[in-house]
């Protein structure tokens, strides 16, 4: 059941592809697990802007970090033995991914290196780690979605202190995956893509965590909601993977935009970016592309970047 009526809706436009000198479709472990088996050239994620505007994204099965000039260049930063995901950019300039195969990690940009920050819980392995975001004070959030899903809603979310201190939030997501923290730091939002909902993970001075709720139910498709943003209005992008949209919602969960893809209905994640900040690039994995669309309110400021 919908309670409102189609938002208005706008389609992308193609900024730039993967290049055919990096498309070499091969069987891949991790195609075998997620894409049915099927060859694939590459499946893009984890869109993240540097200070010179320069945009990061990784290619999960191939363990490939790209680096995309503003004109759209590309430029191969990294090849190593993991499957990285999420991208994040601290404020010092320190590059975090997170890796399905070895958890949390640094990237250097200039050698292609990449070190371990966080590979275990308590030593105690991940199921794969997927997302992961900065709050105003340094807390790092992530998800830990493995292959969890309606089958098992054993996905977890975490909170990774400038201490070190780790605490798991929630440990009963079915499939948690995109992650951001509002501007206050009163709210997580979580992409929970099997049970297409967005959950609402409450923040209390007091540490407690309680009332973790569905802030949003989608209607469902071939996939489900992945990587989310929030714009400098309060209101959450969600990226729809499978049915090939973005979703703008309000600050109570109102659909207010729809943006559609040009090329394929794999739109995985999202990042602002642009002069003003106004223009969203989103990763379409099916056909290794990277769109944009010009959307009514600039990015959230990234703590990040602070």
């Amino acid at each position: 059941m919908s309670f409102f009526a189609p938002p208005p809706s706008q389609t992308t436009r193609v900024f730039t592809r993967l290049p055919d000198r990096f498309r070499k479709p091969r069987p891949t472990a991790w195609a075998q697990a997620n894409r049915g088996g099927h060859e694939i050239d590459s499946f893009l994620e984890g869109p993240c802007f540097d200070r010179q505007g320069r945009l990061y994204v990784t290619d999960i099965p191939y363990g490939r970090v790209f680096r995309i000039s503003p004109d759209g260049a590309w430029e191969q930063v990294a090849e190593y033995d993991g499957w990285p995901n999420g991208i994040k950019i601290h404020r010092d300039g320190r590059i975090f991914i997170t890796c399905y195969k070895r958890g949390i990690v640094l990237l250097d940009p200039e050698t292609g290196a990449v070190t371990p920050v966080l590979e275990t819980a308590g030593s105690e392995g991940f199921k794969g780690v997927n997302d992961l975001c900065f709050a105003e004070n340094g807390d790092l959030y992530f998800t830990d979605q493995g292959q969890t899903g309606l089958q098992d809603a054993t996905g977890r979310v975490y909170r990774l202190r400038p201490s070190g201190e780790l605490t798991c939030l929630v440990g009963t997501v079915p499939s948690p995956n995109g992650i951001v923290v509002d501007t206050a730091m009163t709210s997580v939002f979580v992409a929970v893509t099997r049970a297409q909902q967005i959950w609402r993970i409450p923040l209390s001075k007091s540490g407690i965590v309680a009332k973790v709720g569905v802030f949003a139910q989608l209607h469902g498709g071939m996939g489900g909601p992945d990587g989310i943003a929030l714009d400098a209005e309060g209101c959450l992008i969600v990226a729809h993977t499978g049915f090939g949209s973005i979703w703008r919602l309000s600050p109570v969960a109102e659909p207010l935009l729809r943006v559609t893809s040009c090329a394929g209905i794999s739109t995985t994640n999202v990042a602002f970016g642009g002069p003003e900040g106004r223009t969203l690039y989103i990763t379409e994995s099916q056909t290794g592309s990277i769109l944009e669309a010009d959307m009514p309110a600039p990015g959230q400021k990234l703590f990040s970047h602070s």
